[in-house]
């Protein structure tokens, strides 16, 4: 039954009346976008100040003095990817470890560190950062809107000095859309596998006034599916296979530049974003998962995740000389979720008299955590529980949490010269504010031998995590980019100085503080790199860096973990003949060292936050790419690209976990890091002619380990007890395919395929037991310029 949303109904009709309104344009627009290249039939020409970005272009990846990736509009559009997961399976250095199949909850990972939640990486939009919590509590469930995005950027390397406070492994940053240089709009509708719907529309323009010119843009992106999975029936439940999602992102710019003697630009932006999600932690087991890969057990059946974002900054950029530009950016943004599922089992019927053990006289409880009833627990009548052929009581929790952050920052970029060098200077300020307040509860419910719920008791709000951190950051960054002929020496230096602060309160519902901490951390990261370019077609380069990677504000106050770091060094080349043909060859070494693990459960969020030790990671990072006719050409073109990555992330020393749940805990020297694969590679193609085009990406990845004890078996080596979260994942081979067909000049019809041999694999062993990846899914839609 095909469901629609108030968000969607809403954009719907917005789309649609946007559409009406702006028909007046189309001829004017589609004359002013001649000649335009057949890849970007559908796009308007943009206007994009450098401030809003990291790298800028992909023309600009050349020169770096470090590693960097630039994703253009056609790379994340040509096969309607929303899934990060997807598009950064294009980036070498880069490791995904999926979760829902969607993107939706993202775990990154750049350079073998921690993937968990992506908690290691900064994360930002247009330049600032956007994880809600980002220095209090980055490990969210926020990823900006991939399907929305005109470009993003990932860099490693040299990310260390600029961009913060999560830097031991690099900076993604999402480019939303830009402001149109002429008014003109786009709206894309796609429906596919699953009920999935798909809307994005776009309008935007520029003024000329007497005041100066006023630029504006407005945009609403919608995506909604049924899901993929099917939970059991169970009793009088029937059962569902409602299992999706629904995301809606609002976003509105203004742009202003005044006629003034000194080149003046101010951009506002204001947006929002609404996600509901019946979601679980809860996995399978690993039997159950090879046969019915898109099965769900009955007992996840109330599980539910809802956000709701909204985000704003207002920046405003000034040249004081020719060579001189101030840009000042004030950011905020608000966060909250609600993740109400399946947390473990209170109590089971180990007998089989239909009333669980510790309700009945005298009895005693028996207790299993979810991943250990995948395992087998309690003689599997822990599973039988789950499956809802069994009576017992399951615990389920509200993950009830709010975000606030807010900030200003500035940035002085000089040029000038000292006799035969040049220089680029750039030099930041930025204070900062976030906070995260945890007001946790539970709901138990009893369970009858039918699978049946019979009743619920709530307990009192805040029982399951009371408490709020927060953390008042300033940061100080210079780097100069000394230019002399050929040679391009990169020097920085970065400093942080934080204050945390936290309180706990009680857990009866009645908010009383029952302690609280604060302390102060400072940290520092300095580097430096080379680029020597001997030739227009050939680029060399190398650098050192050390990055930080700053704990939360009651780890370091209450529990003394320090900031992880890291020293990593890299040396490459590159050559590009401009015509198509390039590539790229990269060696890096990085030495972790205090490693921090968020919530050692591996993602669960019922852990503790650990120094675990140190880890090596190094590798080979290869990119080639081409046109297979030589030349390329806006009618006829055939670009083919190669990305391959080989990575020996292991432990140096023995893991230093106290958490028996940790993923790290028992972890020996040598043993590999989890959920990096050695070796992974990325195939994209492309055949353009005229009107049609086709795209196909091929991704593979090694099987890798979701603990660093590295064992095969569903047991936990330190408790010698059976738990699903240890084992291996499986590897894989995914294709993604899509096809174009312009129909006059501003209409264009396109299919996609994910995964077009449906496999179906192992793709995670964490929250809560085996995962599985998405199967094969289709769309068809349609988009017009207008």
């Amino acid at each position: 039954m095909l469901r629609f949303h108030r968000p969607f109904i809403a954009l719907l009709a917005a789309a649609t009346g946007l559409v009406f309104l702006t028909t007046g344009t189309t001829a004017q627009t589609t004359e002013s976008n001649a000649g335009v290249d057949s890849t970007e039939s559908l796009l308007l020409p943009v206007q994009v100040l450098s401030e809003f970005e990291v790298i800028g272009s992909k023309k600009r990846v050349f020169s770096l003095s470090g590693s960097g990736f630039y994703l253009e509009r056609s790379q994340i559009g040509d096969l309607q990817y929303s899934d990060i997961n997807r598009v950064l399976r294009q980036v070498p250095g880069v490791y995904i470890r999926e979760e829902d199949g969607y993107g939706n909850f993202p775990n990154l990972s750049l350079r073998g560190v921690d993937a968990t939640r992506s908690g290691k990486i900064t994360v930002m939009e247009d330049g600032v950062v956007t994880a809600p919590a980002t220095y209090s509590a980055p490990s969210a469930y926020y990823t900006p809107t991939t399907g929305r995005m005109s470009g993003i950027e990932v860099l490693k390397g040299s990310s260390q000095i600029r961009w913060g406070p999560h830097t031991t492994g690099g900076a993604i940053n999402y480019l939303s859309t830009p402001i149109p240089a002429e008014d003109g709009g786009r709206l894309r509708a796609a429906y596919g596998s699953n009920e999935e719907i798909l809307l994005h529309a776009t309008y935007g323009g520029r003024r000329d006034t007497a005041l100066g010119t006023v630029g504006f843009l407005a945009e609403v992106f919608h995506n909604q599916t049924d899901g993929f999975k099917s939970i059991d029936p169970a009793g009088r439940y029937s059962g569902s296979n409602r299992t999706g999602f629904s995301r809606s992102d609002y976003m509105f710019k203004v742009s202003f530049e005044p006629e003034s003697e000194r080149y003046q630009y101010f951009e506002f932006k204001i947006g929002s974003t609404e996600f509901d999600a019946d979601e679980t932690y809860l996995g399978l087991t690993t039997r159950d998962l090879r046969e019915i890969p898109g099965r769900r057990y009955a007992a996840s059946r109330e599980d539910n995740i809802t956000t709701q974002q909204t985000r704003l900054y207002l920046r405003h950029a000034i040249d004081l000389t020719p060579s001189l530009r101030l840009i000042t950016t004030g950011y905020y943004s608000k966060f909250h979720r609600n993740w109400f599922k399946l947390h473990d089992i209170r109590d089971i019927d180990t007998d089989g008299d239909g009333l669980p053990e510790g309700m009945e006289p005298g009895g005693a409880a028996v207790p299993s955590s979810l991943s250990a009833a995948l395992a087998g627990s309690a003689r599997s009548a822990a599973l039988e529980v789950l499956k809802g052929q069994r009576a017992g009581n399951l615990r389920i929790r509200a993950n009830n949490r709010n975000y606030h952050l807010g900030g200003i920052e500035t940035a002085l970029d000089a040029s000038f010269n000292t006799g035969s060098l040049n220089h680029e200077l750039g030099l930041g300020l930025r204070y900062h504010n976030d906070s995260i307040r945890r007001f946790q509860w539970h709901e138990l419910y009893h369970q009858d031998a039918s699978g049946n719920f019979l009743s619920a008791k709530r307990s009192a709000n805040g029982s399951d995590g009371n408490r709020r951190q927060e953390t008042k950051a300033m940061a100080l960054y210079a780097h100069d980019e000394l230019t002399s002929g050929a040679f391009k020496f990169t020097p920085g230096l970065r400093y942080e100085r934080l204050d945390y602060s936290y309180t706990d309160f009680s857990t009866d519902g009645e908010n009383v503080p029952t302690g609280s901490g604060s302390s102060e951390l400072e940290v520092w990261a300095a580097g430096v790199g080379v680029n020597y370019q001997p030739s227009k077609y050939w680029s060399f380069f190398g650098g050192f860096h050390r990055g930080f990677s700053v704990p939360g504000p009651r780890a370091h106050a209450r529990g003394g973990i320090v900031e992880e770091t890291s020293d990593a060094l890299e040396a490459g080349a590159r050559f590009n003949t401009g015509e198509g043909f390039f590539g790229e060859l990269i060696y890096f070494h990085t030495n972790f060292d205090d490693l921090i693990v968020v919530d050692n459960i591996g993602g669960a969020g019922s852990g503790s936050t650990e120094n675990v030790g140190e880890v090596r990671s190094q590798g080979i990072e290869f990119l080639l790419g081409l046109d297979v006719l030589g030349s390329p050409s806006p009618n006829f073109r055939i670009p083919v690209t190669v990305a391959l990555t080989y990575t020996d992330a292991v432990l140096e020393g023995d893991a230093q976990s106290g958490d028996p749940e940790s993923i790290f805990s028992g972890g020996k020297d040598g043993n590999r890091v989890p959920y990096i694969p050695e070796f992974q590679v990325n195939f994209t193609a492309g055949l353009e002619m005229g009107a049609f085009r086709t795209y196909l990406s091929a991704s593979y990845a090694d099987e890798t380990y979701s603990s660093a004890t590295n064992v095969s078996a569903e047991i936990n080596p330190v408790t010698k007890s059976g738990d699903a979260r240890f084992g291996k994942t499986d590897s894989y081979f995914i294709v993604d395919v899509s096809a174009y067909l312009e129909v006059g000049n501003n209409w264009e019809l396109f299919g996609t395929v994910r995964n077009l041999f449906d496999e179906r694999y192992l793709s995670s062993r964490h929250p809560h037991g085996p995962r599985t990846g998405a199967p094969r899914l289709a769309t068809v839609g349609v988009a017009l310029r207008f």
